[in-house]
């Protein structure tokens, strides 16, 4: 059973960081570009940063480039994808999804359009960022 999981998210204050998690498990990865995608109130789903299969080539969207950082574990079993967020501002509160995707383009392209080719996405996680 495929499953992706995500985990970490909270209240926090500007200026603050979280961490979180994804855990994909249930197939194998070894093709799959795994990302994180978040959508605020009123706002439609967007790529924050995704990552390829070999850990070779990452995206960020211009509002978290030198904030965010993306890494990924590749576990026998299970595939691990953190997102590392710092200085966090109330512009990135939403929910923040994990979602997988078979490597047919770019990384890019894969994070900036997920509706063409992310496959399987997790419940999502909330991040409130507040004063």
């Amino acid at each position: 059973q495929v499953q992706l999981v995500e985990s970490g998210g909270g209240s926090v204050q500007p200026g603050d960081s979280l961490r979180l998690s994804c855990a994909a498990s249930g197939f194998i990865w070894d093709y799959y570009a795994i990302g994180w995608f978040r959508q605020a109130p009123g706002k439609e789903r967007e790529g924050v940063s995704c990552i390829s299969s070999s850990d070779s080539s990452t995206y960020y969207a211009d509002s978290v480039k030198g904030r965010f950082t993306i890494s990924r574990d590749n576990g026998q079993n299970t595939v691990y994808v953190y997102l590392q967020m710092n200085s966090l501002s109330p512009e990135d509160t939403g929910v923040y999804y994990c979602a997988a995707g078979v490597e047919f383009t770019t990384i890019r392209a894969l994070c900036i359009h997920p509706i063409h080719g992310m496959d399987y996405w997790g419940e999502g996680t909330l991040v409130s960022v507040s004063s």
